[in-house]
């Protein structure tokens, strides 16, 4: 339970807490929205908490979401969710190997101009140690996120306890005015796909089903507390920043923890808040490559992907999916980190839509499964985050015509990959 919500809070709670707030605060510059659109985020994921949590104990195989959806919809529905959930995670891995290097220049100003160079190596160098074996990789994950977040919380409450001074000055602040019609309809669309993406992962111990002891009781626990420890620490974080920092000043800002550290500590802030974060990060770079490489080795053992991909090594780690993954992270690296974002949160929604329904119809087809582990509420939440999901996709091909069309493009792509590898593996 343990590993499965350090896993979780390792992924999560990463490069989107940084960058979001700023565009979040621009978009919405209003507190009740700034934070209620973090606590819509955070409904969402708990009403389908305990869907995942059901099909994880029911379906006990490491590779995450693919799972479900090839047992309920076929072998074609799994590998879309599969394929997606990959590039998904390969894609994080670059956003968060970009922004590590960012600090690292501002931390170590002879590194600037080799951003690039450090984000490449930064993932190479997690590869290795996973290349290592399983252990290695778990043992580097609960000591990551265990400093990760006891970082976060001296953070928060030194903001409160500290930040008397710096909230009298927020208070007395202007906010920008809030947008009205159809541009309030864009603006909530806009943050909602960056608060999705910030808070996707509470689900990270599904990807490790085979390798969870009492798996009936440690997966429901393990998502549950995932999501309460993840949201309740975004909400504070955005409280605790907009505690001493008005929101005309988080507006755009790309750093806006950094701010609010110098607010606190001085100018010693913005290097106390980047060494935190660079923790944070790497946490979230190891926690990734261990998802990459899992998807890729379960779709290998059901002739779903190259067979060589489910080879293991002595350490236990499937060798060719890790080397994979890692060179799909580096090529990602190229990209925009903006434009990442907006294209995973629509593939996150995208497989949480197709595990929803996978639940619905496994209930009705296979009453008899063994199911350790029994949605609450069900069908009435599973129905609740179902409809949530589609109309989350449905307003994001709507409102953002720059990023939505791509991920609508990189899914039409996964076709006619399943085809090649289907004949591949039939020969």
């Amino acid at each position: 339970m343990w590993f499965g919500i350090a896993v979780a809070v390792g992924n999560t709670i990463a490069a989107g807490i940084v960058r979001t707030p700023g565009n979040i605060a621009q978009w919405l510059p209003d507190p009740v929205f700034f934070l209620g659109i973090w606590l819509v985020g955070g409904l969402y994921a708990l009403c389908g908490a305990s869907s995942l949590a059901e099909l994880g104990a029911a379906i006990p195989r490491s590779g995450g979401q693919y799972n479900f959806s090839r047992r309920a919809l076929g072998d074609y529905a799994g590998f879309v969710v599969g394929w997606s959930d990959w590039l998904s995670c390969c894609g994080t891995m670059a956003a968060v190997a970009i922004v590590i290097a960012e600090y690292v220049a501002k931390l170590i100003p002879q590194t600037a101009g080799l951003e690039k160079a450090i984000a490449v190596s930064t993932i190479a160098g997690f590869a290795i140690l996973q290349w290592r074996g399983v252990r290695w990789g778990s043992s580097t994950q609960l000591i990551t996120s265990a400093l990760k977040t006891a970082a976060f919380l001296v953070l928060i409450a030194a903001c409160f306890l500290l930040g008397g001074p710096a909230h009298e000055v927020a208070k007395a602040a202007v906010n920008p005015p809030l947008p009205t019609g159809w541009s309030l309809v864009v603006a909530i669309m806009l943050a909602l796909q960056a608060v999705l993406y910030t808070i996707d992962g509470w689900n990270g111990v599904i990807y490790f089903g085979e390798e969870v002891e009492d798996i009936g009781r440690s997966i429901s626990r393990a998502i549950f507390g995932s999501v309460f420890s993840i949201v309740a620490i975004y909400l504070f974080l955005n409280a605790a920043t907009l505690y001493v920092l008005p929101l005309s000043e988080i507006a755009g800002n790309n750093f806006a923890l950094g701010t609010a550290a110098q607010r606190i500590f001085g100018e010693h802030g913005d290097i106390i808040i980047r060494s935190v974060m660079v923790v944070s990060l790497l946490s979230c770079i190891n926690a990734v490559q261990l998802f990459c490489s899992r998807i890729l080795y379960a779709m290998a053992t059901d002739g779903l992907f190259w067979k060589r991909a489910a080879r293991v090594n002595p350490g236990g780690t499937p060798v060719l999916a890790l080397w994979l993954s890692t060179v799909a992270g580096i090529l990602f690296v190229m990209g925009s980190f903006e434009r990442v974002i907006a294209m995973l949160s629509f593939f996150f929604v995208a497989n949480y839509t197709l595990s929803y329904l996978s639940l619905l119809l496994l209930r009705r087809r296979e009453p008899e499964l063994p199911r350790p582990y029994r949605a609450w509420g069900y069908p009435w939440t599973t129905g609740i985050a179902l409809a949530g999901s589609i109309l989350f996709l449905t307003g994001s091909i709507i409102t953002d015509q720059q990023n939505a069309p791509y991920a609508v493009l990189l899914l039409a792509l996964s076709y006619p990959v399943f085809r090649l590898i289907r004949k591949n593996t039939a020969e």
